[in-house]
């Protein structure tokens, strides 16, 4: 057995059977990754993949066992080589991150330019998408850390960790009819088409649950995942804009109207992600802090201790978590 077999497997699992795609990411050749799937299907004396001629069609009941038991052991794997890295050249290396449009827009600039002036031989990669997707590339291991406000629970694999709360500002045209209203309420904004978020980006479920709870229907007349997209046709003054407070800048959006609404929604929560048994390097522990200074090393450390969800949820109970 050899753990580019196991690597093999678990990569072809995760590319849902496809082993053209398989190869292709790993850059190898397809025969070459058939050919050691089988060799390892032989010495195991189990098959792991059912079949259709040459096509995978299935994994079979031990072979889901097996995939999720070489998932672990590739994880150790890289955890060996992230320690000897670490020992060997702790300034140097890598660090993946996946996170939504406005995290990356409006949050993030600031604490990377002071981790590039901190680590400046870091390479640093950022994947942009879905709260769900950004989860999936944390939970496969394919990126260090997710940062979103949903779709982090989905998955059992991930220590998710609290960083901040946030709310929402009201954005308007300044020819609009609210631009000089200061106190809004709920009934006044479901009288307005809405732009905002589409279902399940950046705290959305939290503003759907706020109508439904007043017994209202809001027109949502347009939905975008990103917030500058949103401002745009708000700018159009095609409608009231509903977004994360965060994503405002008055320097910047002079020709728009921003209006409190903390007092409208219940408060979200960002967190940051990574898979369990994900060794973290020195500077890694340094970003986190960056990000969301009251998640020391010790509390992530404790955090990666707990073996479930409400272990983890009871962990930051006696933890203030600040707003942003």
């Amino acid at each position: 057995m050899k753990i580019q077999q196991l690597k093999y497997i678990w990569e072809v699992a995760n590319h849902d059977l496809n082993v053209s795609a398989t190869a292709e990411s790993l850059f190898t050749s397809q025969p070459g990754v058939s050919k050691q799937i089988r060799m390892l299907e032989d010495e195991l004396d189990v098959q792991i993949f059912q079949r259709n001629g040459k096509h995978l069609t299935e994994i079979t009941p031990a072979g889901r066992i097996i995939i999720d038991m070489a998932g672990e052991i590739l994880d150790k794997v890289e955890g060996v080589k992230r320690v000897a890295d670490d020992f060997s050249s702790k300034r140097q290396g890598s660090l993946s991150i996946a996170t939504t449009h406005t995290q990356a827009r409006y949050v993030l600039p600031s604490i990377i330019q002071e981790f590039i002036k901190q680590y400046p031989d870091i390479s640093l990669d950022m994947h942009q998408g879905t709260p769900v997707q950004i989860s999936e590339l944390a939970s496969k291991g394919t990126v260090d850390f997710a940062i979103a406000t949903e779709a982090l629970e989905l998955f059992d694999n991930l220590i998710m960790m609290p960083c901040y709360s946030w709310n929402r500002s009201v954005i308007v045209n300044q020819e609009h009819p609210l631009a000089n209203e200061n106190t809004l309420s709920m009934e006044t904004l479901a009288e307005y088409p809405l732009i905002t978020y589409v279902f399940g980006f950046t705290g959305r479920s939290q503003l759907d649950r706020a109508f439904q709870k007043a017994n209202l229907s809001p027109k949502i007349f347009f939905t975008a995942s990103d917030a500058d997209v949103i401002k745009t046709y708000v700018k159009m003054n095609l409608g009231v804009g509903i977004v994360a407070s965060m994503a405002y800048d008055p320097e910047i959006d002079t020709e728009l109207v921003s209006i409190d609404a903390s007092h409208l929604f219940e408060p979200s929560v960002t967190k940051i992600g990574f898979r369990r048994g994900t060794f973290l390097r020195a500077y890694m522990y340094e970003f986190i802090k960056l990000f969301a200074p009251h998640l020391s090393q010790d509390v992530i450390q404790q955090s990666m201790q707990t073996k479930t969800k409400q272990e983890l949820e009871d962990l930051f109970n006696g933890i203030d978590i600040p707003d942003y």
